[in-house]
């Protein structure tokens, strides 16, 4: 698949699972990452300013892990003020290795050079290797499981794909 339809196949998938795209302009000082911004729940994307369209999964992950009753009033810059930031960091990350899996996508498309503070290819070996992080808390959730003796429906595969 080449990044077109990478790119519409994620807003496919983010869209059918309860999560709104919406395209736009968006000034470029508001953005935490380029071409992307979250606003009321929803993910504004400027396809014109947007570099790695794989950055879209990712932030789909935050607010799917995010519970539904704070979910729409969530903003971009409210989701590092989380009292939960971190977990819910390592979650979206969890979230997103699981998308790609689920969607038979390169993880390097979410997980590129450029992000990640240049550790998204370690990330990929990790959680290729069964190293993962983020993933208890997706079970805690009763979003996933793991070892379940029935790997059709151990992580990465995901029961649900937004927390509530």
């Amino acid at each position: 698949m080449n990044n077109d339809n990478l790119f519409h196949t994620s807003i496919n998938f983010i869209n059918s699972i309860g999560i709104e795209t919406v395209f736009c302009r968006l000034n470029s000082e508001d953005c935490f990452l380029p071409g992307i911004f979250i606003s009321n729940g929803k993910i504004l994307i400027d396809k014109e300013k947007l570099l790695h369209p794989g950055d879209i999964i990712h932030e789909a992950g935050h607010l799917a892990v995010i519970p539904s009753a704070e979910r729409m009033n969530t903003s971009g810059p409210d989701i590092a003020k989380r009292k939960d930031a971190a977990s819910e960091e390592m979650m979206a990350i969890a979230w997103s290795y699981a998308a790609c899996k689920h969607l038979a996508v390169d993880p390097a498309f979410v997980f590129h050079e450029e992000g990640y503070k240049g550790g998204g290819k370690n990330i990929i070996e990790d959680f290729d290797a069964g190293r993962y992080f983020g993933v208890p808390v997706l079970q805690w959730l009763g979003m996933t499981v793991t070892k379940s003796g029935n790997t059709a429906e151990d992580y990465p595969a995901m029961h649900k794909w937004l927390r509530d």
